[in-house]
């Protein structure tokens, strides 16, 4: 994986962590975990993620994951991982996607049309998805992402 992804998907794991509400918090934060950048470089990432300011739990402005991103998707595959995910989570480098009964193989036929970055294959059952992905901050990327199609 490239640095410039390495370093966006550890902005995606933070803000879903954390309530991030400034740029320089954002600079901190990837400091501490060892990146080099310069606000012009925050900047980029945060265009380039198409990241919001939402308002958070305190009412505090705080950057989020725009959910208007997924019109890069048809509507039909969003349409269907919407209305089949119950939840998801992931352990190391493989996201486990529970979806209502016997809905599992077209939401894995969905998220396999999406051609998602960072996943490896996937097996569906009647219930339960599996995904197999590169890196462990892949699952991450990619339970967050579903969990916003979600909504929950």
């Amino acid at each position: 994986m490239s640095v410039r992804k390495d370093r966006q998907n550890t902005i995606l794991r933070l803000i879903g962590e954390e309530p991030i509400s400034t740029q320089d918090d954002l600079i901190r934060k990837l400091r501490s975990y060892g990146y080099d950048v310069t606000q012009a470089t925050v900047s980029r990432d945060i265009k380039e993620l198409k990241l919001i300011k939402t308002v958070g739990p305190r009412g505090k402005s705080i950057y989020s994951i725009n959910q208007s991103d997924l019109d890069q998707y048809s509507a039909q595959y969003s349409t269907i991982l919407s209305g089949s995910i119950r939840g998801t989570d992931y352990a190391r480098n493989l996201c486990v996607i529970k979806t209502h009964a016997g809905m599992a193989n077209a939401a894995c036929a969905a998220l396999d049309s999406m051609n998602k970055e960072g996943v490896v294959g996937t097996i569906a059952g009647d219930d339960t998805i599996f995904v197999c992905c590169r890196t462990d901050e892949d699952a991450r990327a990619l339970s967050v992402f579903l969990d916003g199609v979600k909504g929950y």
